[in-house]
């Protein structure tokens, strides 16, 4: 399934400022059991989000109106625990093309980057000025640059770069998950077998 292309994003940004943010505060188990990757934005932090009554927690941030955005901002360890793929679905179907921290675990990053979503990994320095900056000023916005790898206060022209593998890197530019990076190269896979031998 293809995804938008990812090369420059500005946008606003949603600070959660909570450190080991697991894959089940993320999308608690008892919404996993839908195959399709839809629908998952509406659970994203559901225990958080909504009280037993299904009213909304007023003082959780993805409630709070002045907070918006493309880009989340987690504390250190986000999406550790179990593996599940739903959570980096529920990120993206929630609306949010980028999540920064200062540490990722390695199996929501890679889920992160299998569907569209670029997990931008950055000084534990850097991330404080980014949650300040959205005190000061929710309106902040931010640029991501993908080609460059950079990470930019716009209100103060400060950055950071990030690494990302060169191949995860490619398929976000061009909207690609796994199957499509390999559709894409059928014509030559095809050239290549009719050159070996039955």
């Amino acid at each position: 399934m293809a995804y938008d292309k990812f090369n420059l994003l500005k946008s606003t940004a949603v600070p959660l400022p909570i450190e080991n943010v697991d894959t089940d505060q993320i999308i608690p188990a008892r919404f996993l059991k839908a195959t399709e990757r839809k629908g998952f934005g509406d659970n994203l932090f559901r225990d958080w989000r909504y009280n037993p009554d299904d009213t909304p927690k007023t003082h959780f941030v993805l409630n709070n109106p002045i907070y918006k955005g493309k880009i989340l901002v987690g504390g250190k360890n986000f999406g550790s625990g179990s593996s599940r793929e739903h959570a980096a679905w529920a990120v993206y179907d929630y609306g949010f093309r980028c999540v920064v921290s200062s540490f990722f675990a390695d199996i929501f990053r890679n889920n992160c980057l299998n569907i569209g979503v670029l997990p931008v990994q950055i000084s534990p320095e850097f991330l404080d000025k980014i949650f300040k900056a959205i005190e000061v000023d929710p309106n902040t916005e931010f640029e991501v640059s993908l080609p460059e790898q950079t990470f930019t206060i716009l209100s103060t022209g400060e950055m950071e770069t990030f690494g990302i593998n060169a191949y995860k890197k490619g398929n976000l530019s061009n909207g690609f998950d796994d199957i499509d990076y390999l559709l894409n190269l059928k014509k030559d896979i095809e050239s290549f077998a009719d050159t070996r031998p039955f």
